[in-house]
């Protein structure tokens, strides 16, 4: 390929283009962030990122080269605006880094698949939000020159659904964000005394809804605390521990938030609600163990988190966990409480050596995940699409 070849690159940025990003929001502003870095020492690479609204303040800065479009209409943007915008104006490529793209697209794109949980657990998703998904991921995955999946296991999943071949799937992992800053004790205890920790827990982060499997997780804690009745903390440390669950409360949660609070083990059971990002770091740190425990998961950032922060990652064995979390965390079956039980009850009681092997493979595995590099696989993908199109 050429190094004077000249591309024009657009970008969907409306997934990016939100002030409080979770899951999805976070993918699409990292990856934005990265393909800009990358962008300023190549000249022959224009970028315009496309949204339905005024950019919020912190996407990267407007340059040569890198320039923000608000295209309306706001309704319907992504079947409506966008297509009549990209209709009217030369684009060597679109590239989606969320679930969706134009049905009708005159120019080739790139679409992204975080997961594809709703065609395996659909009745885990309300009705309206399972519909769209189905439809609007099947038409954008079909279409797309290329698809770029966050995960091996995502891949396999796409390649298996929608029939595409495996050269036309590209991943670009996820990553992590360096840490806030070094262990603060008064900043510690101020969260500690906020949310009414009891040391040791073990904590959840993210949203409440049925897929992350919460339900099974609250039996297995309490299958935990009941056959440690009367042990002494210092011969197991489940006898005394507590459960933190933090993140907000997402779509069908009642039946979650109806076991939790008939729980026996109640008063163990600590609920945060949405957490910052400065209070979330703390609360690992802190954690004896960390768990993600759901049924499908696309990648998994809270155990990257987890091992950045230096705590064990307790997840399930299935999809895309084990790819994340290598031999750096411990591994159970989701649908076995038991399971779930006595690796909980493992890491809480992990000596002090023993923990330290989990930590130093934790610093190895984080190694595979880097914004930049995940940026370069994206921006690479776009020009051969891009050259391919010509």
């Amino acid at each position: 390929m050429s190094e004077s070849r000249q591309f024009s690159i657009a970008i969907d940025g409306n997934e990016a283009n939100v002030a409080n990003r979770v899951g999805s929001n976070i993918y699409a502003f990292e990856v934005l962030k990265a393909i800009e870095v990358l962008t300023r020492i190549e000249p022959e690479v224009k970028v315009t990122v496309l949204l339905a609204t005024s950019p919020v303040t912190d996407l990267p800065t407007p340059r040569l080269g890198w320039q923000y479009l608000v295209v309306g209409p706001k309704s319907l943007w992504t079947q409506f605006g966008l297509p009549i915008h990209l209709y009217f104006n030369r684009y060597d490529v679109l590239f989606s880094p969320g679930h969706y793209a134009p049905r009708l697209s005159p120019v080739p794109y790139v679409s992204s698949v975080m997961d594809l949980a709703f065609l395996v657990f659909p009745e885990q998703f309300r009705p309206k939000d399972l519909l769209q998904l189905k439809n609007w991921t099947a038409y954008s995955v079909k279409a797309a020159r290329k698809v770029i999946a966050i995960s091996e296991a995502t891949k396999a999943d796409v390649i298996k659904f929608y029939r595409r071949q495996p050269e036309d799937v590209v991943v670009a992992y996820p990553a992590v964000t360096p840490l806030l800053e070094e262990k603060n004790q008064k900043k510690i205890n101020q969260v500690i005394k906020k949310y009414g920790l009891q040391k040791p827990y073990v904590l959840y982060v993210g949203t409440f809804q049925p897929r992350k499997n919460l339900i099974r997780l609250i039996e297995a804690f309490e299958g935990l605390c009941a056959q440690n009745v009367g042990v002494a903390p210092s011969t197991n440390q489940a006898a005394v521990a507590s459960l933190v669950l933090a993140g907000k409360i997402g779509w069908l949660a009642d039946d979650i938030l109806a076991r939790i609070k008939s729980s026996f083990v109640r008063e163990r059971i600590i609920l945060t609600g949405y957490v910052t990002d400065q209070e979330k770091q703390i609360l690992y740190q802190e954690a004896a163990a960390a768990v993600l425990v759901g049924l499908y998961e696309g990648f998994g950032i809270p155990p990257l988190e987890a091992m950045q922060s230096g705590t064990v990652p307790v997840v399930s064995e299935t999809t895309s966990l084990p790819e994340v979390v290598g031999h750096a965390g411990v591994l159970v079956n989701p649908y076995e409480p038991r399971s779930i039980a006595s690796g909980l009850e493992k890491v809480l009681n992990l000596k002090a050596k023993k923990r330290a092997h989990y930590r130093r493979d934790a610093r190895l595995q984080l190694k595979k995940f880097d914004w930049l590099e995940s940026g370069r696989v994206i921006l690479q993908t776009l020009k051969e699409v891009a050259t391919d199109g010509r």
